[in-house]
């Protein structure tokens, strides 16, 4: 059977060149050794320092950022700053998380640390969060210093969750309160500030920001959700990276947290499997087994589905853009049914 890919949604085409151009007048701003070590994690050099065409990515959250403030009546360029800002920080998790997971590969290349080196991925990472507050210091309007501050605010939380992240990586009692927990500061608090920073910037009231912040959280949720299947089923062809990677790593990902809480003779064979240090693919195969035999799969693949709904419901409501919100609708139906 031959997979069609999913057709990225037009707002993401759309919004791209704005978002691009903002993303290269950002890199310009860095050390030239830096900058080199950026373009490349970003896609626009190869290992060599050579130009080439590569779409680094879909760049969802600066999209939304964009059309958030179009959603509040704003134009794409009151948020341009915002989005570009929360775009360099995403991608300075990136590369710190994969000096974390020992990842080797991103979006089918080597990783910034397998290629130059964990010091110099520590550093770039590190270059691009300060970049990203001072261009949000730099914006002399009043609503830059409410962006500033939620983006701020937002980081702190991810990284929050980068460390729950690894603290539970060693234990086998994580609940899937916990868990949950972790991937709402992971995962969704980046994704919460794409809609609130483009409400901030576009000028809206607090309720505006708060609806479009309430769609970017469960958005987050629901996008991890599917991560997490991915990094257990996702197909290495497409995710470009190893099968159930997370699974290697010992991550309490929301199918594995769920599995470890039902009761009975699956769960403690699971625990079992994950408490005795690294897995051979025997063993990774059964802990796989187990768990599309307790209905992880699809309890996970329903619980995106929820996140999704109160996701979309948050933009139902009277006072947003028509266009935009369909935008944003499109945009979050995409990244809940992908497979990369």
């Amino acid at each position: 059977m031959i997979r069609r890919p999913l057709t990225a949604p037009d707002a993401l085409v759309r919004t791209r060149p704005l978002i691009s151009s903002g993303m290269h007048r950002a890199g310009d701003r860095l050390p030239p050794r830096l900058r080199r070590i950026a373009a490349y994690h970003l896609g626009w050099l190869d290992p060599d320092g050579q130009e080439v065409e590569n779409d680094g990515g879909k760049a969802v959250r600066p999209a939304i950022t964009i059309l958030s403030a179009e959603a509040v009546g704003a134009s794409a360029e009151d948020a341009l700053v915002g989005a570009v800002a929360l775009e360099l920080v995403h991608n300075f998790s990136l590369i710190h998380d994969d000096v974390m997971d020992g990842d080797r590969e991103r979006r089918h290349r080597p990783a910034v640390w397998a290629l130059f080196g964990v010091g110099e991925a520590i550093i770039v990472g590190d270059a691009l969060m300060a970049l990203a507050q001072q261009l949000l210091a730099e914006d002399g309007r009043p609503q830059a210093r409410t962006a500033a501050v939620e983006l701020a605010r937002a980081t702190a939380l991810m990284i929050l969750g980068q460390s729950e992240d690894l603290a539970f990586e060693s234990r086998i009692d994580v609940s899937q309160d916990e868990c949950l927990a972790m991937c709402g500061h992971k995962t969704g608090a980046l994704m919460s500030a794409a809609g609130a920073l483009g409400a901030i910037l576009g000028g809206a009231g607090e309720g505006s920001v708060e609806r479009l912040r309430s769609f970017g959280r469960n958005l987050g949720l629901a996008f991890q959700a599917v991560d997490d299947l991915l990094g257990i089923w996702g197909d290495p062809m497409v995710t470009g990276k190893p099968a159930a990677t997370d699974l290697r790593q010992h991550k309490k990902t929301i199918p594995v947290t769920h599995a470890l809480g039902a009761s009975g003779a699956g769960a403690e064979e699971l625990a079992g499997l994950l408490s005795n240090g690294e897995l051979t693919e025997d063993r990774l195969d059964r802990a796989v087994m187990l768990l599309e035999q307790g209905g992880c799969r699809e309890w996970t693949r329903q619980l995106a589905d929820r996140h999704l709904e109160a996701a979309l419901a948050e933009l139902d409501r009277s006072g947003l853009a028509d266009r935009p919100v369909r935008d944003l609708r499109e945009i979050a139906q995409f990244v809940v049914r992908r497979d990369f």
